[in-house]
């Protein structure tokens, strides 16, 4: 089990709902589909480490800031021995490797994730240095995608490929030695150090009338969505949902795209379009939220 699970970044979030409601351009599109496929090869790479069984902290996606400068971990495992720090890459394709740069074939150059990798073990060691924490550093780029090819690639460096990944993890899983007090000390520090808001904000402006309404459908995320007595229905996957968690879950997306704006019955209808009871609606908002002004004025927090 995870010592710190992983969520879905904000950025993501954001994407996602404007990507459902219509409001990306093509580039912006291509953004949020690399956003997704990174977020799915660390979602598959956690799976991996949940089924390990040696004593180990595993903390995922750690947002931390040293000498004045943020960095990202995908995932970060303590050991007995040592630290293991991992860069996820989720790349599907052929790819190689020649001196200093790194290419998609046959000729596009991308960010080697070599210098990624070893801008970060440089900050964290910065920070365990601040701490006094003496465990040794490993880190690696794993290759997650089992459709991955990289060609020239030499031993010594610190990739793990897609047809290595099992036999890692069972050298990893191999660790017999237990934690100590320091171990979790440190994993509690990290997490506690763990920038929780990226002061990195989504560029992308929006705007409510832009948008497409409605409620989208828990499994497929299409708009194609109907009230059926206490269900929402999906016409397009027949994906059924109580309505009340509809709701609340419509609530949630709108409280993230438009943080700053009221929550009344009218505004979520609007925003919801298939409830046609504002009564259904204000049951859901007075059962989750606090209840401010009286009449015509109330709004929710």
């Amino acid at each position: 089990m995870a010592y710190k699970p992983r969520s879905q970044p904000d950025e993501l979030l954001l994407l996602s709902s404007l990507n459902r409601r219509g409001d990306l351009t093509p580039k912006e599109k291509q953004h949020y589909l690399n956003l997704s496929k990174g977020f799915k090869g660390e979602v598959t790479f956690d799976e991996l480490t949940k089924q390990l069984q040696c004593d180990c902290c595993i903390l995922n996606d750690l947002l931390l800031q040293a000498n004045n400068t943020l960095f990202q971990i995908d995932t970060l495992i303590i050991t007995s021995k040592k630290i293991h720090m991992f860069e996820v890459k989720n790349y599907e394709g052929e790819y190689g490797l020649h001196a200093d740069k790194f290419y998609k074939l046959p000729h596009y150059e991308i960010v080697n994730p070599l210098h990624q990798l070893g801008r970060s073990k440089s900050l964290l060691r910065q920070i365990f240095h601040e701490y006094a924490f003496n465990l040794p550093i490993e880190a690696s780029v794993i290759f997650i995608n089992p459709e991955f090819t990289l060609y020239q690639a030499t031993p010594d460096k610190p990739f793990i490929l897609p047809t290595q990944l099992k036999s890692f993890m069972r050298k990893l899983n191999a660790t017999n030695s237990k934690l100590s007090n320091t171990h979790r000390h440190i994993a509690e520090k990290l997490n506690a150090l763990h920038i929780k808001k990226s002061p990195h904000k989504l560029l992308k402006s929006y705007h409510y009338a832009d948008l497409q309404k409605g409620i989208t459908c828990l499994k497929c995320h299409s708009l194609s969505t109907v009230i059926e007595g206490q269900k929402l229905v999906c016409r397009k996957c027949n994906h059924k949902e109580a309505v009340a968690n509809a709701i609340m879950r419509s609530v949630e997306e709108f409280k993230r795209l438009f943080p700053k704006h009221k929550i009344t019955t009218s505004v979520i209808q609007d925003w919801c379009q298939v409830v046609n009871s504002k009564k259904r609606i204000r049951k859901v908002l007075d059962q989750h939220f606090t209840k401010i002004g009286t009449n015509r004025w109330i709004y929710y927090e």
